[in-house]
């Protein structure tokens, strides 16, 4: 082990390295598109609703299976896993990339997200296993700081790409990423060894990918179907209801694919719902933010990445404080002022959007970029920190699906919004009217931060933790490795 985070071994580093790039990519994925919508929208003739779809595909692909992902890690081995999902991520994102239609291309974004469910879960899991506790702070806030750069800064990338070599360059930019981590795990050669019995049930994976898919499908549509029509409220229960049946069906099983009992921890179910209220509110705005700036401020592809900046760069900053504070006094101190001043951000970044002009939005993104950095990567690990080592996968996974799911649900909830209040006519007033669409979407996903923040309040964990968790010894189908932490 370190003695601090950054006197680590060689092979320490070559995990760090991978896993922070191979989320950055996942992350990067969820909004490099953004800015290039109007450009496949052209080549493509996307609809509205496939716009939409083009982003929130992906998204709902990640939530859906990102289960499966920390199941199959324990089953098999979390760095076989993790190089399964590499493979399918970059050969969808060439696939992408070449796509000659919508749909094509709508079924290569849903390949990305099963790919990147395959990752996701693997590289926390073995991130945390990698470092020891009095270290992970800091050694988290690269890995889930940077990453968050890279999806505040995907519009950027996109942009650059996009104007200066074509919107299908985009996705060809995760091929040599993939290929990099890959090479380094190889090298650095993290524990592969799998950590319980059991088998990963289709029954389970049908009700939760059809009970998910089938709520956010409905939610996402119903401007298209109507609020009252029998397809949208039949999407929208029947999704409610296979969702509820999974869950019971994952609280009676000893195998689960999700140990919902989890939930039955405090601190790790308050990490887990601030996550996920937070990707609520922050995955619809970076789209918008874009959509916003091309569309309605006029700004080219390249000009409306840069625009992004400062968001981008209080995130960095942010996160290497947020680690050391977390490493110092626990996750409650940096996640409650992260969610104070992330919140307060996207309220006046909304306020400031219907003067159609971009300085006014500058202070709102700043302070939406602080929080995020405060609070992402303590919420992350404290989480993981909060189960022993042989249930980090289940925990991940879990952690992953809600997460991803507020993300997806986000979209859907505040584009439903946007486009019911967008006039459909052009008109003199349209673009401040469209404006204003903006602005009531955003201050939904406001509501979602200040309810996060009311969560973390009343429920995240006071103090730093002070010891590794130990597994219970009745704890069922568990086998610990000689290497655990």
């Amino acid at each position: 082990m370190v003695k601090n985070a950054f006197t680590a071994t060689r092979a320490q580093w070559l995990v760090l390295i991978a896993m922070t790039g191979s989320l950055s990519m996942i992350m990067l994925d969820q909004t490099v598109v953004t800015v290039a919508l109007p450009s496949m929208t052209r080549d493509l003739h996307l609809s509205a609703d496939a716009q939409q779809w083009v982003v929130n595909a992906y998204v709902l692909a990640m939530a859906a299976l990102v289960a499966c992902g920390g199941k199959l890690g324990d089953l098999i081995g979390r760095v076989t896993t993790f190089r399964l999902g590499v493979l399918i991520f970059f050969l969808s994102s060439v696939a992408c990339g070449l796509a000659p239609n919508a749909p094509v291309l709508l079924l290569a974004r849903v390949a990305q997200g099963v790919g990147a469910a395959l990752m996701m879960p693997a590289t926390s899991a073995i991130m945390v296993g990698t470092f020891a506790l009095k270290q992970r702070g800091r050694a988290m806030a690269m890995y889930a700081g940077l990453s968050q750069v890279f999806l505040a800064a995907g519009p950027l990338l996109g942009g650059l790409l996009t104007e200066w070599v074509s919107w299908r360059a985009v996705f060809w930019l995760n091929v040599p990423v993939g290929i990099a981590a890959l090479v380094m795990v190889h090298v650095a050669k993290p524990d592969n060894a799998s950590l319980t019995k059991g088998r990963l049930r289709t029954s389970d994976v049908a009700l939760l990918t059809l009970g998910i898919g089938a709520l956010v499908v409905g939610v996402q549509q119903a401007n298209t179907w109507g609020w009252g029509s029998a397809w949208t409220l039949g999407s929208i229960l029947g999704g409610i209801g296979l969702t509820a049946g999974f869950c019971w069906s994952q609280l009676k099983s000893r195998d689960p694919l999700l140990n919902i009992r989890l939930f039955s921890r405090r601190p790790f179910t308050a990490d887990s719902t601030v996550m996920g209220l937070l990707q609520f509110a922050l995955v619809p705005i970076v789209l918008y933010t874009s959509l916003y700036a091309q569309n309605l401020l006029g700004f080219s592809p390249v000009i409306a990445g840069v625009a992004a900046l400062p968001l981008v760069v209080p995130i960095t900053i942010a996160a290497q404080f947020g680690g050391r504070w977390f490493d110092r006094a626990g996750v409650r101190q940096p996640v409650l002022t992260g969610l104070a001043i992330g919140t307060l951000g996207v309220v006046a970044r909304a306020v400031a959007l219907p003067s159609l002009s971009y300085w006014p939005s500058v202070p709102g993104m700043v302070l939406m970029g602080i929080g995020l950095g405060l609070t992402i990567s303590p919420t992350n690990t404290d989480s993981l920190n909060r189960v022993a080592a042989p249930e980090r996968g289940q925990a991940s996974g879990l952690v992953q699906t809600v997460r991803q799911l507020g993300g997806t649900l986000g979209l859907a909830v505040v584009g439903a919004v946007i486009a019911a209040l967008v006039p459909t006519t052009p008109s003199a007033s349209a673009a401040h009217q469209t404006a204003h669409a903006f602005e009531i979407g955003f201050l939904v996903a406001a509501a979602a931060a200040a309810v996060a923040l009311l969560v973390g309040w009343r429920y995240l964990a006071r103090g730093t933790q002070v010891d590794e968790v130990v597994l219970p010894s009745s704890a069922p189908n568990i086998l610990i490795p000689s290497s655990a932490d």
